[in-house]
């Protein structure tokens, strides 16, 4: 919440000093082809991408996208929408196959009050879980305990994809 609430004090002073809009991420890394692994882009197709979220709820939280950038899933046709669960299938198969979870938690937050950081760009979570996963750190300490860097998730990720 601190990072939401902060990225939108930043847009906000942005937005009031004239300075730069912040920018799309996903766009960002969509445009950038060159650089996935510094994007964290696990996969890329025609249509879209399956990226590491920089600021996981757990190891191995990615982010699925289509490139085209909508704020809602209503603003997408029906046909780009099956393109977006296309990618969150595969999204699922993959983090299961890398991590070997024990459960996965996919789901979408709509616009900021529901908590997206990138209103602009409509995006998947894909969030795996293992059992007690969660602990007093965030109940108590409000702090996330996430035990493996993201190289290390990302590196885990592409193997799978080329197995």
């Amino acid at each position: 919440m601190a990072y939401l609430r902060d990225l939108e004090a930043r847009q906000s002073d942005a937005k009031s000093s004239g300075a730069p809009h912040l920018g799309n991420f996903l766009r960002a890394a969509w445009e950038d082809s060159a650089n996935d692994h510094a994007h964290f882009l696990v996969h890329r197709n025609a249509h879209g991408l399956i990226m590491l979220n920089r600021y996981p709820y757990s190891n191995g939280h990615m982010l699925v996208a289509l490139a085209e950038a909508r704020p809602t899933l209503q603003d997408y046709s029906a046909q780009q929408r099956a393109h977006l669960w296309e990618l969150v299938d595969f999204a699922v198969e993959l983090v299961e196959r890398a991590l070997h979870t024990q459960g996965v938690n996919v789901g979408i937050n709509q616009g900021r009050a529901a908590g997206a950081g990138l209103p602009e760009h409509l995006h998947v979570h894909v969030v795996p879980r293992w059992s007690g996963d969660t602990n007093f750190m965030a109940t108590i300490g409000e702090v996330r305990v996430v035990p493996d860097s993201l190289e290390r998730s990302w590196q885990a990720l592409r193997a799978a994809l080329r197995a």
